[in-house]
């Protein structure tokens, strides 16, 4: 049974026989395997090799064992080759520097100060300017919607969000102000990621209501909005 490794080597091959390009052959093993895509980097590299003439989707013969030592060309080995691809798993990087994997990972954790974040290598602390950019651009790329005023029926907070919670706590006595304070922030936990998006799909069409009602009120309507 092939490997995952040599299976996709053996797709990037066929591949180039059939005149795609690199980004295409890379393009559609991403397609097919997900996650578990081999990374871009290696993908390049081995169609380079088909395209010259490569037969063989084995690994290459290594020259002796694999290096254990963290030394530091072992380490500016490793900082090189993540540099150029940050999807690259442990064993990707042992494999292309002949180092052995348990080193690789320390070099990259000890050393380099790297970890995994959304399959890509990351540094694991982040530097204050780091972090605020990526506030900023997160701040730059969402866009604020402002509500209309007296417009209560276009307001989530009001049309799903009081009146669920006003209806939870309806009939019930409590004893202290602590106490309804403590149910209305459990019911808000229990607000799920369905209830959520069902939300907002009802802005949507409240919205487009609104519009073409030529701003007239929902509320009132005969009409199953929520």
């Amino acid at each position: 049974m092939l490997s995952a490794n040599v299976e996709q080597r053996v797709n990037i091959k066929f591949l180039t026989k059939l005149g795609k390009s690199a980004t295409e052959t890379y393009n559609l093993l991403t397609e097919v395997y997900g996650d578990q895509c081999v990374s871009r980097m290696q993908v390049f590299e081995w169609f380079k090799k088909f395209m010259e003439g490569r037969k063989n989707v084995g690994n290459d013969p290594k020259s002796g064992h694999p290096s254990i030592a963290k030394t530091p060309e072992n380490v500016e080995k490793v900082a090189r080759i993540v540099r150029r691809d940050r999807r690259l798993s442990i064993r990707a990087i042992s494999e292309l520097t002949n180092i052995n994997k348990e080193s690789a990972r320390q070099i990259l954790h000890d050393d380099l100060g790297m970890k995994k974040v959304c399959a890509k290598v990351v540094p694991k602390i982040l530097t204050p300017q780091q972090k605020e950019h990526r506030v900023n651009c997160c701040v730059d790329t969402l866009e604020n919607i402002e509500n209309p005023p007296y417009s209560p029926d276009l307001a989530p907070c009001d049309f799903f969000l009081f009146p669920k919670i006003k209806s939870a706590l309806k009939g019930t006595r409590f004893e202290s102000v602590d106490a309804v304070k403590a149910k209305a922030t459990q019911l808000l936990k229990s607000i799920t990621q369905d209830d959520l998006q069902h939300c907002f799909q009802q802005w949507k069409i409240r919205i487009e209501w609104c519009r073409d009602r030529g701003g007239d009120y929902i509320e009132g309507d005969n009409i199953s909005i929520v």
